[in-house]
C-alpha cells in the first residue's frame, strides 16, 4: 500500500497536533492564573486569619509571637469583649454602631434618591451646573472640611451628639450615592413617566409609585455601603463624640491600647472579630448587589 498523499492533500495528524498543544497551552495558563489568584488570596486573607486565631491566644502571646497557630487557646478573651471596657458594656457600643449605621442607610436612601430623581427626571434650569458641582464634591477630601464643620456644629451646641454624624446623611450630601441612583434612573424608560402623565399624576406620584419600586437594586446597594462605612467609621465618630457611653465599635477597640498602662490585646482581638460579624454578613448575603450597584456607575443614560 502507498503512503504517498496526493497534490494538495494535507495530513490529518498535523491539526490534531496543534490542538492538542493549543489545548495544553490554555491548561497551563489556567493552572497558572489559579494558582496566582489563590496565593493574592491568601497574602490578603493573612491579616483577618491572623486576627481571628489571635482571638483565642492568650494575651501575653499575641505580639511576642509571629506564628499563625497559636500555642495556647483560651475563650476568656472573648468574655472580656462582651464584659465591655470602663464599666460601659460591649452591647451599648454595638447598639451606638447600630444607631449610627441604621440611620445611615435610611438618611441616605431617602436623601439621595429624592436628589436623584430631581437630576435624572426633572428638567429644571441649572441642572447640569448644580450637578457638575455635586460631583466635584467628589473630589474634596474629608480632611479639608473637618475644622469649619466641627466649628459650625460646635457654636450650634451639637458636639456629643449623633446628629453631626447623621445630619448630612439626611441632606444628601453624599454625592457618591447620588451620582450612583441617577446613573440607574437614566437608564429607566422616560415613557413610564409620560405615561403617568398622561393619567394625571405629578412628580410625586410618578417617583412613589414607578421610579421608587424599580430601584430596588441600587437601594439595596446604597444601603450595603452605607451601611458598612458607617459602621467602620473612625475618625468622624472620634471627633464629635466625647462620652464613653456614646462611642461606637471602632471607639471601643481604641480602648484595649493603651501606651501608659497594659494593653489587653487579646480581648481587643476578641472585639475585633465580634465587630466584623455584622460586616461579613451582608457582605456574603448581598454581594451580588455590590457588583450591580458598581456596574450601573459606568451606564450612559
Amino acid at each position: 500500500m502507498s503512503t504517498s498523499l496526493k497534490t494538495g492533500e494535507l495530513p490529518t495528524v498535523a491539526p490534531r497536533n496543534r490542538s492538542a498543544g493549543a489545548l495544553a497551552k490554555r491548561r497551563g495558563r489556567t493552572i497558572g492564573f489559579h494558582l496566582v489568584s489563590w496565593a493574592l488570596a491568601l497574602v490578603v486573607l493573612y491579616p483577618g486569619v491572623w486576627m481571628l486565631l489571635s482571638a483565642f491566644r492568650p494575651s501575653n502571646q499575641i505580639i511576642g509571637q509571629t506564628g499563625l497557630i497559636p500555642s495556647e487557646t483560651t475563650l476568656d478573651n472573648f468574655r472580656k469583649a462582651l464584659e465591655g471596657i470602663g464599666g460601659t458594656s460591649f452591647w451599648t457600643f454595638f447598639g451606638n454602631s447600630m444607631i449610627l449605621a441604621v440611620g445611615s442607610v435610611i438618611g441616605i436612601c431617602v436623601s439621595c434618591s429624592v436628589s436623584a430623581y430631581a437630576f435624572a427626571r426633572i428638567d429644571f434650569p441649572g441642572r447640569k451646573i448644580f450637578f457638575a458641582l455635586m460631583i466635584g464634591t467628589l473630589l474634596l477630601p474629608f480632611h479639608v472640611v473637618i475644622i469649619p464643620q466641627f466649628i459650625m456644629f460646635n457654636e450650634i451646641g451639637w458636639t456629643d451628639s449623633y446628629l453631626p454624624l447623621l445630619i448630612g446623611k439626611f441632606l444628601a450630601t453624599e454625592a457618591f450615592f447620588v451620582f450612583l441612583m441617577v446613573q440607574f434612573m437614566r437608564n429607566l424608560p422616560k415613557e413610564l413617566d409620560e405615561s403617568a402623565r398622561i393619567d394625571g399624576a405629578g412628580h410625586p406620584r410618578i417617583f412613589f409609585s414607578i421610579v421608587l419600586p424599580l430601584m430596588r437594586p441600587v437601594l439595596a446597594t446604597a444601603s450595603i455601603f452605607a451601611f458598612i462605612w458607617s459602621w467602620n467609621d473612625f475618625l468622624a465618630p472620634l471627633i464629635y463624640l466625647r462620652s464613653p457611653d456614646s462611642y461606637p465599635l471602632p471607639l471601643m477597640l481604641r480602648q484595649y491600647t493603651d501606651q501608659t498602662t497594659v494593653s489587653d490585646y487579646g480581648a481587643q482581638m476578641a472585639a475585633a472579630v465580634l465587630a466584623l460579624v455584622p460586616v461579613l454578613i451582608f457582605f456574603i448575603l448581598f454581594q451580588r448587589y455590590i457588583v450591580e450597584g458598581v456596574a450601573t456607575q459606568g451606564l450612559k443614560g
